[in-house]
């Protein structure tokens, strides 16, 4: 019998108890040798927490406004692809769990429940909050990514957050040595060729996922796209997978109405920074001009509260979720979110701050290593 989970590992030790051993290499795994995998969490011990005490911290407001949307809190739910693997209601129950959580949910390209069946799902439960932004790899096939662009907008979504890191996959390298592959009943439900699909019986002694991405992913992207993209849509265009001030300030010009620094997890280049070290560059580096979100390594609320006081509007968490759907489908998403949610409250009222008006730079502070030697 499960023990209850009290802190995000033990979701994960649920889920590595309950799925197969090559889901769970793919869930987890980084790039190479997963030293950026590693850093993304063990960056957020380089930052501490200065607290203001006597601040009346009865009643402490983690609410706010992102992308025109009204949030509960600070904590987004962000792209993972294949969440059916983890259980069998996937994306779907994901999206209810968002929903009673009164937050925001990315939905992968990549999912095994289609656009529209996202939506459904999160539009019939229970419950006032909820939203629902597309995550968008550019194809090979331009108007094949039109097509999930239209399908997103006529669904409902509110945003397209585009990746701009993968042009070609990141050599994980259980996933080869797994030769990993869709199980044979899923499929990715938002296209109908079984190439698209990932559906395919054979690809070979590689990763499947990468053979599946040097076909089908534009390798060739570049600024010019985000441009295009934007004159194909009129919803708020976000980029996700910028890790320097440079690229932040081009894609501020390029008219984006957010950024996502993001490493993709630690899954494609390793010996990238942690996102948590560069994520008061980009936000410097854009002045205020959009939105800054981040994610990667994020497992505790004191976590979330040291991103929010580096600049970032939300964070956003991706594997605890997957180990939250493996654990109990959406009733451990839902465990998983509020477990979070009150955490971060925790931090805040112990931090003296009544609203995430108050969290700011003040809060935090590097920790000097060299004193101590």
């Amino acid at each position: 019998m499960s023990q209850k989970c009290v802190c995000v590992s033990d979701f994960e030790e649920e889920a590595r108890r309950v799925l197969p051993k090559a889901v769970y290499d793919y869930y987890r795994s980084g790039a190479d040798g997963q030293n950026t995998l590693s850093d993304n969490v063990a960056a957020f011990n380089r930052w501490h927490l200065i607290p203001r005490v006597m601040r009346d911290v009865s009643i402490v407001d983690l609410s706010l406004t992102m992308l025109g949307q009204n949030l509960s809190m600070p904590l987004c739910v962000g792209a993972t692809a294949m969440q059916r693997m983890a259980h069998p209601a996937g994306e779907t129950a994901t999206a209810r769990a968002c929903k009673a959580a009164g937050t925001g949910m990315m939905l992968s390209s990549w999912a095994t429940s289609s656009i529209e069946e996202v939506m459904s799902a999160m539009t019939t439960s229970p419950g006032s909050g909820g939203v629902l932004w597309m995550q968008l790899y550019i194809y090979k096939d331009r108007e094949l990514t039109l097509s999930l662009v239209r399908r997103a907008e006529k669904a409902g979504y509110k945003a397209i957050f585009v990746t701009v890191d993968t042009p070609y996959l990141g050599k994980r390298l259980d996933d080869v040595r797994n030769r990993f592959k869709m199980p044979p009943h899923l499929r990715m439900s938002n296209f109908s060729s079984a190439s698209l699909a990932f559906s395919e019986e054979n690809y070979g002694d590689d990763s499947g996922l990468a053979v599946y991405v040097a076909n089908a992913i534009e390798p060739a992207l570049s600024w010019d796209d985000i441009t295009w993209l934007k004159n194909h849509t009129n919803l708020p265009v976000i980029v996700k997978g910028v890790l320097n001030g440079e690229d932040a300030v081009k894609a501020v010009n390029y008219g984006v109405s957010g950024i996502l620094v993001s490493n993709h997890g630690a899954r494609q280049l390793d010996g990238v920074p942690a996102t948590l070290d560069v994520l008061e560059e980009v936000v410097k580096a854009v002045q205020g001009r959009c939105d800054v979100y981040m994610d990667g390594g994020v497992r505790r609320g004191t976590d979330i509260l040291k991103a929010l006081a580096l600049g970032a509007k939300a964070v956003f968490i991706g594997r605890p979720v997957l180990w939250g759907l493996a654990y109990q489908g959406e009733g451990g998403v839902t465990e998983l979110l509020e477990l979070l949610r009150e955490e971060l409250r925790l931090a805040m009222a112990l931090s003296g701050c009544r609203s995430l008006s108050e969290v700011n730079r003040s809060l935090i502070r590097k920790v000097d290593f060299s004193s101590r030697m």
